[in-house]
């Protein structure tokens, strides 16, 4: 059974991408956040390499994962998602974080 995932992109991903507002993707039970990331890379193709590296597949160091108003940016890829994301009632974010002096 697969599940629709709401996920939030950053404006500079949604512009990659090329939609205008929040994307939905169908993950496969169990839903994973490597599971939302293969989902969402396999829709959107160009946005392969800039969340996670192309060849380690781990998080891109400016690139945040929130859910559920918690940060799981160093959560394992294959833990599971909080049950309101993976049902759809709450959305996953993937957020650009902000750097500099």
């Amino acid at each position: 059974m697969a599940n629709t995932i709401r996920v939030i992109l950053p404006f500079h991903l949604r512009t990659l991408a090329q939609v205008n507002g929040d994307v939905h993707v169908e993950v496969a039970e169990p839903v994973t956040f490597a599971g939302i990331l293969d989902a969402l890379e396999t829709k959107y193709p160009k946005l392969c390499g800039t969340i996670r590296d192309h060849s380690t597949r781990k998080r891109r160091p400016l690139v945040r994962f929130f859910a559920c108003e918690q940060d799981f940016s160093f959560e394992s890829p294959d833990q599971a998602v909080p049950e309101p994301v993976a049902l759809g009632q709450e959305p996953f974010w993937i957020v650009g974080a902000v750097s500099g002096g």
